[in-house]
């Protein structure tokens, strides 16, 4: 049996960033592609509506036990989508440290 290897960096996707095996795109962790930025909620604004949840072309963003959301940063690209759409302002991008 041949062993599956995954692209641990965006160089090493396969031309045309196409995905041989259906449902694995779980498996590529693109939060390396971020190009400095990342999503920071602040829970005291946000209202637990989900529109960053909804409009996060990743789907990254998840609800937690106390239903408030929060992206998980393996995949968020930083794109910056989700405070665009956050009706309250409680997302901003921020700089990564590094």
């Amino acid at each position: 049996m041949i062993e599956k290897r995954w692209p641990e960096t965006w160089q090493e996707v396969n031309p045309g960033c196409m995905v041989f095996t259906p449902g694995s795109s779980q498996e590529y962790h693109t939060g390396s592609w971020r190009a400095g930025r990342k999503p920071v909620w602040d829970k005291s604004k946000c209202i637990k509506c989900g529109v960053c949840y909804i409009f996060c072309p990743e789907g990254c963003i998840s609800a937690n036990e106390e239903g408030y959301f929060t992206g998980n940063l393996t995949y968020c690209k930083g794109c910056g989508i989700c405070p665009r759409e956050c009706p309250t302002e409680a997302i901003t991008m921020v700089n990564e440290e590094g």
